[in-house]
């Protein structure tokens, strides 16, 4: 598997648990669900920026 996937993964198991620690905290479905995707979408930034390669221009 390649280190984007399981950085993603990982990600994806630290945003269920802050999705379960908020619903057990009683916030609304929304907030959960908001939180939810801004919590993916910076760990897809995240991940592709740490794992990327860099192209090496020709000199």
């Amino acid at each position: 598997m390649s280190s984007l996937g399981v950085y993603l993964i990982g990600f994806m198991i630290l945003t269920g648990g802050v999705a379960m620690g908020m619903h057990l905290a009683g916030l609304p479905a929304a907030w959960i669900a908001v939180t939810g995707v801004i919590l993916l979408g910076l760990g897809i930034l995240m991940g592709v920026s740490k794992t990327r390669t860099r192209d090496h221009s020709p000199m």
